[in-house]
């Protein structure tokens, strides 16, 4: 797989995209339940964070440069 290639891009944002969701879900989930593991959540909010972040170098990876 080519870092570079648009394709693969596209492909690996959408399944962090998805991890994404799927953990916001789930931090949701847990976080109405008073009982809940609260160094599980903040793993779990950290993980989340770093899903953003490697969404948003992606995307500017779709960019094009332009030459000025």
């Amino acid at each position: 797989m080519n870092a570079q290639d648009p394709e693969d891009i596209a492909v690996r944002l959408a399944a962090l995209r998805e991890e994404h969701r799927d953990l916001d879900q789930a931090i949701s989930g847990l976080a109405a339940d008073l009982a809940v593991d609260q160094l599980r959540l903040r793993r779990m909010k950290k993980r989340k964070l770093k899903l953003k972040d490697w969404i948003e170098r992606l995307e500017s990876e779709l960019i094009p440069d332009l030459d000025a």
